[in-house]
């Protein structure tokens, strides 16, 4: 495994007052009890999350507040995180705990889920403080960022369609 530095080990509310912050939403037509399923299992990050390569729960299951969990991404980015909200069917949220990247000094992610007529409405934000360049290429490539986590959206809701069936929710 690569070396791993510590991350500022931040609480849930820093995904609202990062200096780099990223929120989309998606409607899914599955339960927020489904979502919570996709969210528990590791090989389904992968299939959506297209950026992430591999999962490994590090704490026994289920999940709950102080799981942890190991994510290996392209680019040979690896970070472990612990999970500071699991609140289903409502919410979860985590942190980075180390990241093999030096400049990635916090990172955070919180999923708000509400019940819909025909699913539920996911609301993925996702938070961040960087050091040194990393801080400029945010700013410039913060947009192109931007439209890559709204695509992760839609091929979960792809994935979910498939694995859950495109039927409504009653």
């Amino acid at each position: 495994m690569k070396e791993l530095h510590p991350c500022d080990r931040v609480g849930p509310d820093f995904v609202d007052t990062a200096r780099h912050r990223y929120a989309n939403s998606v409607d899914l037509n599955i339960t927020p009890e489904e979502l919570f399923e996709v969210f528990e299992d590791a090989a389904a990050w992968p299939r959506w999350a297209k950026v992430i390569t591999h999962v490994e729960w590090t704490s026994p299951m289920p999940p709950r507040v102080g799981t942890t969990r190991t994510v290996t991404m392209r680019g040979g980015l690896v970070g472990t995180e612990e999970f500071l909200l699991w609140e289903p069917p409502t919410r979860m949220g985590f942190r980075f705990n180390e990241a093999s990247e030096k400049s990635i000094r916090a990172f955070a992610e919180r999923y708000d889920i509400v019940r819909t007529a025909t699913g539920c409405r996911l609301t993925w934000t996702l938070a961040l403080d960087v050091a040194g360049p990393g801080a400029l290429s945010l700013k410039v490539n913060g947009p192109v960022m931007n439209l890559t986590f709204r695509l992760f959206l839609r091929k979960l809701r792809k994935y979910t369609d498939e694995r859950y069936g495109a039927a409504q929710v009653v």
